[in-house]
């Protein structure tokens, strides 16, 4: 299921056509997937989602052309090439991956080479050479290690940057050990300040549409918060410039019944609205 098909339930059981979705999530992969509907959509472009954890099965022994279970064999490790890496090779593999990192992206990414998406590309039958990245991978740590008959297995949780391809982690780490690698399981337990325990799966919105935020607890966890008194709570909702903030980037405004009323950031001394979700 892709992130487009999941819209396309969610419109269907929410009865609007306004839905959109925000840091999509790859076909094979579980977990969260940010849903904005109605009015929300306005915030999908301004949420701040550089931060995502998954949890993830890596296998080492095969290297495969997309880098995960779907794709073709390309390598093959031995039974005794496999017995022979020790979990401290596998733990200095991973410290090798953590931290700031280049990164080349999956070839059957969603980056864009010439207009046109690598995954189409590499579908197209064509040779991508994509260019290494500078990503974050806050965290990379190994959960479990399973090892059975030439099979070597890792259940790992990371914490990226977005545009971190933890597909790529799985291939790097396998290269690194000498033996290929691959993702055999990938799901998303946070994007931003969203998590798992909101989530709600495509059934359960079925038997009970509903939300798992309102507008203003979406705001509220996703955007620093300024509480305005009531005259200025009507200017803002008059599309009327107000006195600054003094706060960094994009940030909510609140009236003083706790309604949010827009999206806006500071310019020099005074405050410009960037989403205006309750006008006059």
């Amino acid at each position: 299921m892709t992130s487009h098909d999941v819209v396309a339930r969610a419109r269907r059981i929410m009865g609007t056509r306004k839905v959109g979705h925000a840091g999509t999530l790859d076909p094979m992969a579980t977990g969260v997937l940010v849903l904005g509907i109605e009015r929300a959509t306005k915030l999908l472009g301004h949420l701040a989602l550089d931060r995502k954890t998954y949890l993830a099965t890596i296998a080492l022994g095969e290297a495969r052309t997309t880098d995960d279970s779907e794709g073709e064999v390309l390598t093959r490790a031995e039974p005794a090439e496999l017995e022979a890496i020790a979990d401290a090779a596998i733990q200095a593999g991973i410290a090798e991956l953590t931290g700031d990192i280049q990164q080349v992206p999956s070839a059957v990414s969603a980056v864009k080479v010439d207009g046109k998406r690598a995954y189409a590309r590499v579908r197209a039958g064509e040779e991508v050479d994509l260019p290494a990245r500078p990503v974050s991978v806050y965290r990379f740590d190994l959960l479990g290690v399973r090892r059975g008959e030439g099979t070597l297995e890792l259940d790992v949780m990371v914490e990226c940057s977005s545009g971190t391809y933890v597909r790529a982690l799985a291939r790097d780490l396998g290269s690194g050990l000498g033996v290929g690698g691959h993702l055999v399981a990938l799901r998303r337990t946070t994007v931003g300040p969203f998590t798992l325990a909101a989530a709600r799966t495509l059934e359960q919105l079925e038997e009970e549409p509903a939300l798992s935020y309102d507008l203003a607890a979406a705001v509220a966890a996703a955007f620093p918060r300024r509480d305005v008194d009531q005259a200025t709570a009507r200017a803002v909702q008059y599309g009327q410039r107000i006195p600054a903030a003094g706060m960094a980037g994009v940030y909510g405004i609140f009236d003083p019944d706790g309604r949010v009323l827009a999206l806006a950031a500071d310019t020099d001394n005074a405050a410009r609205t960037v989403v205006v979700l309750a006008p006059a």
